[in-house]
């Protein structure tokens, strides 16, 4: 984990209207530089140029999962150390462990409160940078 600010935000929704909401309130309220990506494979190919601080990550799309564009994370230098938040209506103990398991930073759950969410988002990211290594 870096020490650097949090600032830029690379949301992956395949849902519209759920990313329309998100990165308005992602940009209006919390005042990130977001990029919206509507799949995994789209995200993977984003990342290396937009260089986010933190991928928002849903974890039920089409074709290339959130789990599965992790990994795919995981596997290239480029995007390995990115951290991740997962995004789902999937909040049961053990899923949250297991996205956990998988390395993500934590879990926001849908639907989520546009006015909350940014704040969620740092509490997570601070969680997670002042945790010892």
């Amino acid at each position: 984990m870096t020490g650097r600010a949090l600032t830029r935000i690379m949301l992956v929704e395949d849902e519209e209207d759920i990313q329309t909401v998100a990165k308005l309130a992602l940009e209006a309220i919390g005042g990130f530089t977001v990029e919206t990506c509507s799949s995994g494979k789209q995200a993977l190919a984003a990342a290396p140029t937009f260089a986010p601080d933190l991928i928002l990550l849903d974890v039920m799309m089409p074709d290339l999962t959130g789990p599965s564009t992790l990994q795919a994370m995981r596997a290239n230098p480029e995007l390995e150390k990115i951290p991740v938040i997962f995004m789902t209506a999937k909040v049961q103990s053990h899923e949250v462990s297991e996205y956990r398991a998988m390395g993500a930073l934590g879990v926001i759950p849908k639907p989520f409160d546009p006015l909350t969410l940014a704040n969620l988002i740092r509490q997570i990211w601070n969680e997670a940078h002042a945790a010892p290594h």
